[in-house]
């Protein structure tokens, strides 16, 4: 394995890619939120300690004035567009990660500009002039990928913003003193610190038999980016070219609405293709020809295979990019061909299919209902329900765009049987509130108050519910007895983190009406959980 080349890699990093797609400048503080935490805050905004992995609420009492944004994939593509076509008057293979950040090979590039620092600096010139102030720019030019997007995240020895270039044949020596969590894979990572490994030297010194029996192929690629070799493992192959997949449009697609059902089915079929091979791809190629025989080339590469819903993704986003593109560079008219070519194709890591082989007719029909929903009503309002565990009913389930999901290879119930100490038995509610406040009172007409200790003042004994009107206004249900009651169980989560910390006593009350319910008391109040 130390006797393989290589191939020489420029990778260009746009920091804080999410703020900028966002409008935010960097001068000023904002943060841009996914699921509620923040994945990018802007230089303002980190000096006064809000950092990624933050809530929002945590963000906002940190810095009052912080302005907010709800990330957009589609938008942070569209934004990178202009510095992709910019890298392209240097090369013709620019490869985007993702929105932010995109690599080619400079063997060729860095002959005819005359050498990498060259080269570096004639595209630092281009794309900072096509970032026309937003943010800055960063260049790493080193053997392999992943050493190369190392390289752009580090400052050069003057100090300057503009990357760090490793000299041919020395990527080993560059990463041996950084520390292991370089690697980026927390579960890998925090497994490699608890047997002493601090950094990616120690990490490489390793022999990759051991390696590959302890952790598996995805064990294997991690020691090869220590190492300094190539990410690719040597069982690649180059797909043969009938393995592409290509659409004729008509009506030719001019709109972006129309996007995310043509995506879909190409990715579908694209899948089927790799799957009848045994393999799966870590980079795409988007060809795309308009009506009037314009022609626009743009490849993705992802760290892992693609699944459908990231080819979908990736097709969309970059339809996007090009349907809205400036007028000087989008196309004429509408595009009239779609093709999907795979690249660097690797063995599949497979999947269990159904008992007669294949998926079952009821897959494909809702795999195609939900391309058609998101094609009316947008991908980021189509959601599929995902276990990720809890204590609470809430807790359990989170709601997640079908386009951020592999619909064919998620598993429901992941978390069903992982111990939550403190969660409440089968069955759960039916049915779930968010902010619903209620009253419980006792036979003396008292709010029923519950200790620290889970002592109870008296026994509930009556319940009322308020309901609130579309218009905003409030009414109050009649009182209902409360015929039997169970509890309190309580819950005390994350007494350490006085952000998120939750102290709550919670009940099961059956009312005379015959509605069984669960409700929870904190800091004083009544609130309606649901109801079974």
């Amino acid at each position: 394995m130390s006797s393989e080349t290589p191939q020489r890699i420029l990778a260009l990093w746009c920091p804080d890619w999410p703020v900028v797609a966002a409008g935010i400048p960097p001068d000023e503080p904002g943060v841009v939120l996914h699921a509620n935490r923040v994945v990018a805050s802007s230089e303002a905004a980190r000096s006064v300690g809000v950092v990624r992995g933050l809530r929002r609420r945590e963000a906002q009492s940190r810095c009052p004035e912080l302005e907010l944004s709800e990330r957009d994939l589609a938008a942070e593509a569209r934004s990178f567009e202009a510095v992709a076509a910019a890298i392209e008057v240097f090369t013709p293979r620019v490869e985007v990660l993702q929105p932010g950040t995109a690599i080619f090979p400079v063997r060729g590039p860095s002959r005819y500009f005359g050498g990498d620092d060259a080269l570096a600096e004639k595209m630092l010139v281009a794309i900072r002039s096509a970032l026309e102030g937003r943010t800055t720019c960063h260049i790493g030019i080193a053997d392999g990928v992943f050493t190369a997007r190392v390289a752009a995240r580090m400052r050069s020895e003057s100090g300057e913003d503009r990357g760090h270039l490793v000299p041919p044949g020395k990527s080993p020596e560059f990463l041996a003193g950084l520390p292991i969590t370089t690697l980026d894979q927390r579960d890998l990572t925090d497994i490699l610190w608890r047997l002493g490994l601090r950094t990616l030297g120690d990490f490489a010194a390793l022999d990759p038999k051991d390696v590959m029996g302890r952790f598996a192929r995805e064990g294997l690629t991690a020691h090869r980016r220590a190492s300094g070799l190539d990410e690719r493992l040597a069982d690649v192959v180059d797909p043969p070219p009938e393995m592409a997949v290509s659409l004729s449009l008509e009506p030719p697609l001019e709109r972006i609405d129309q996007a995310a059902f043509v995506a879909r089915q190409l990715a579908l079929e694209l899948e089927e293709k790799l799957a009848r091979r045994g393999a799966a791809c870590t980079r795409i190629a988007i060809e795309a020809e308009s009506e009037h025989g314009e022609n626009y080339v743009r490849h993705w590469r992802h760290e892992g295979a693609l699944s459908v819903s990231a080819v979908t993704d990736r097709v969309r986003w970059q339809l996007d990019s090009w349907l809205n593109a400036s007028p000087n560079v989008r196309p004429s008219g509408g595009l009239s061909v779609l093709t999907l070519s795979p690249e660097d194709l690797i063995p599949a890591g497979g999947r269990q299919l159904g008992f007669w082989g294949g998926e079952s007719e009821a897959d494909l029909r809702a795999g195609r209902a939900v391309a058609r929903l998101e094609a009316l009503v947008g991908a980021e309002n189509v959601k599929v329900a995902q276990w990720k565990g809890g204590r609470e009913p809430s807790d359990k389930v989170q709601l997640l765009p079908a386009s951020t999901v592999d619909l064919t290879d998620r598993q429901l119930s992941v978390f069903g049987d992982q111990p939550w100490p403190g969660q409440l038995p089968a069955p759960s509610p039916v049915e779930l509130f968010a902010h619903t406040e209620i009253e419980v009172i006792d036979e003396c007409g008292m709010t029923v108050t519950v200790s620290g200790r889970g002592e109870l003042s008296a026994p509930p004994a009556h319940m009322r519910r308020h309901l609130t009107k579309s218009r905003g206004n409030t009414r109050e249900r009649d009182w209902v007895n409360v015929v039997a009651w169970a509890g309190p169980w309580l819950l005390d989560e994350r007494w350490w983190d006085p952000q998120r910390a939750r102290r709550r006593a919670r009940f099961q009350l059956v009312c005379s009406d015959g509605e069984a319910v669960l409700v929870f008391v904190q800091e004083g109040k009544w609130w309606l959980a649901g109801t079974y």
